[in-house]
């Protein structure tokens, strides 16, 4: 037996013997022969008077989807609004993958109002050997929240927030702390304006206001703060979820504490639905700040020379648990600072960065500004408060939350049709004084075939030893907390979702922006050989995804699949387990070991 079977065999053991007999066989255990999910063209498919008796169980909240222009044009303000996309039922947030995935409605959905009707329609789903689709707001770069043929399981309405001053999780002894519970429909914005704009307090969420918050619980989740917080999914203190038996469970550190782990970064849609979850809040820092602007070298020997000098930069005064969000480096000899901080007062701000302004004005005939770079401060209470921050876009539909808003620089994902897309952790040991060129002959390189941005929060090197040990405990890839930061490359165009009147794809111009993106993650990829990859922003074409995903964790999440979901209810792309179906979801195959 070798050492990665009998690992398995180890953290195995212990979930089966505790389950029930019924969730103990293995995948096809009862089933001679292929296995195959039902589609609507099947005579299993259920009859009508079934689908009337499921929608009865949940209240009359049974639809029929339809896709996203069946019933006509959309508005271009609708169709460039994330919160419009992700209240329809057929909405998905991104309009497709090149040669991966296109937006496709289920047949019917089950607009859940409460954890009873999750409950009835994984019952359902089950039973009838459906094909489940989960999906809170439809955020999926990889498409894993719609497919056709299935039954979506719609939790966008369940939105409540609770604010607690002093939680405790069930069963546990622990001391009480502050903490925000939220449903699985919640976004993100609804948790900053209850815990921020409100009660004055941090929670640790995401960057984009209206990702769910169930979602990025589940693949980790960053935001522009991470560096000194860490990932959302180690602030987890507690979470519902409606397992492949039906049952309900409240998991935590000590009910079903091997579930709760893989529910921390082990990927969303592969345990279960996940009804609500509860996170720890913090004291809110005094300041929120920022550094932009966009610097453009007169030649490539300028660039390089702006490179280096930023990445000394970097390394001297911002790679600190103050400093996250981006740059852009991109093939028009650009450096784009997008950087924000926490902790510094405005005037710690300006002082910190003015070495960096007269370095530019030493070198002003090599470097012109399309927009002048600046820094500043401001009040953290009032960072998501529509009424103070000017950055970010209202939802402009009549009987919305007035709160409800996104980043303006979000607004090009909002319903891109991607051509490529890839992300690369960098380690930390690439700013150490003998590897900093190699870094930056890597991202001068990969510029030449796109742009390149570096998200600095989304690595945890030089983070709080706390944020560093909490990240441990979690399902994340064990690489996230000795990266400095992660690679994005990606390229595409703006909506086209089937139906949407509009030219055809260029496709031979779509196919050679995916292969910039390649070959600017494999110029990458040269200085940081075997790098993994984040699940919720990576490449859907990855063969191998479990070991850039999750590393050594995988086997771990392995065996709580095989515990908790043994026939497989629960399927999406590249998620754990997935390599013992096809493509689709809907057939099983004989379980391949995913490199």
């Amino acid at each position: 037996m070798n050492r990665r079977t009998l690992l398995k065999g180890l953290v195995a053991a212990p979930l089966l013997n505790a389950l029930p007999r019924a969730l103990r066989a293995g995948p096809g255990a009862s089933l001679a022969g292929p296995w195959r999910r039902i589609r609507p063209s099947d005579a299993a498919w259920p009859k009508a008077a079934e689908w009337a008796k499921l929608n009865e169980r949940v209240g009359g909240n049974l639809l029929k989807v339809e896709a996203l222009f069946e019933r006509g044009p959309i508005s271009p303000e609708n169709l460039r609004n994330p919160f419009f996309l992700g209240d329809q039922p057929g909405g998905t947030q991104i309009s497709g993958w090149l040669d991966a995935w296109t937006p496709a409605p289920s047949a019917y959905a089950v607009k859940a109002q409460r954890t009873e009707d999750v409950v009835a329609a994984v019952n359902f789903a089950r039973e009838h050997r459906l094909r489940l689709v989960v999906k809170g707001a439809g955020h999926s770069y990889l498409g894993t929240s719609n497919a056709p043929d299935s039954l979506l399981l719609w939790t966008r309405a369940m939105t409540a927030v609770t604010v607690h001053d002093r939680f405790v999780p069930k069963g546990s002894r622990a001391t009480p702390v502050p903490a925000v519970t939220a449903e699985a429909g919640a976004v993100w914005i609804d948790l900053y304006h209850q815990v921020t704009t409100l009660h004055g307090r941090y929670v640790q969420g995401g960057g984009c206001a209206d990702v769910g918050v169930a979602g990025l619980v589940q693949s980790g989740g960053f935001g522009s703060f991470s560096k000194n917080y860490g990932i959302a999914a180690a602030h987890l203190l507690e979470a519902e979820i409606v397992t492949a038996d039906g049952v309900a469970r409240t998991v935590n550190a000590d009910n079903d504490p091997d579930l709760f782990w893989a529910l921390k970064g082990g990927g969303g849609g592969s345990w279960g639905v996940v009804t609500r979850v509860t996170l720890r809040t913090h004291e809110l820092p005094e300041n929120f700040g920022a550094a932009w602007g966009d610097i453009q070298a007169t030649s490539d020997a300028a660039f390089r020379r702006l490179l280096v000098h930023f990445f000394d930069f970097y390394h001297d005064r911002l790679f600190n648990p103050h400093w996250g969000e981006h740059v852009v480096i991109s093939p028009m000899n650009t450096l784009e600072l997008s950087l924000v901080a926490q902790g510094l007062d405005n005037e710690e701000v300006k002082r910190l960065w003015q070495p960096f302004w007269d370095w530019l004005a030493d070198h002003g005939s090599d470097y012109t500004f399309k927009n002048r770079p600046a820094a500043a401060a401001f009040s953290a209470r009032g960072w998501w408060d529509l009424k103070d921050n000017g950055s970010m876009v209202p939802d402009p539909r009549a009987g919305v939350p007035n709160y409800h808003g996104w980043w303006k620089g979000d607004q090009g994902q909002v319903g891109a049709f991607l051509y490529g897309y890839d992300s690369v952790w960098l380690p930390a040991s690439l700013l150490e004084n003998a590897q900093r060129s190699s870094l930056v002959e890597a991202l001068f390189a990969a510029s030449r075939y796109q742009e390149v941005q570096l998200q600095f929060n989304k690595g945890l090197a030089a983070a709080p030893l706390s944020a560093v040990l909490a990240t441990q405990k979690t399902a994340m890839n064990p690489e996230v907390v000795s990266a400095f930061a992660l690679a994005i490359v990606a390229t595409g165009e703006g909506p086209a979702y089937p139906g949407e009147s509009r030219s055809p794809l260029d496709l031979k111009h779509a196919h050679e922006g995916a292969k910039a993106v390649d070959g600017a993650t494999a110029a990458l990829r040269r200085v940081a050989p075997g790098a993994g990859s984040y699940v919720s922003e990576s490449n859907f074409f990855n063969h191998s995804w479990a070991r850039a995903y999750w590393g050594k964790n995988y086997e771990r999440l392995r065996a709580v699949k095989a515990a908790y979901d043994p026939e497989g209810l629960f399927f999406v792309h590249h998620g754990v387990g997935s390599e013992g179906w096809s493509d689709d979801g809907f057939t099983r195959l004989d379980p391949a070991r995913p490199t």
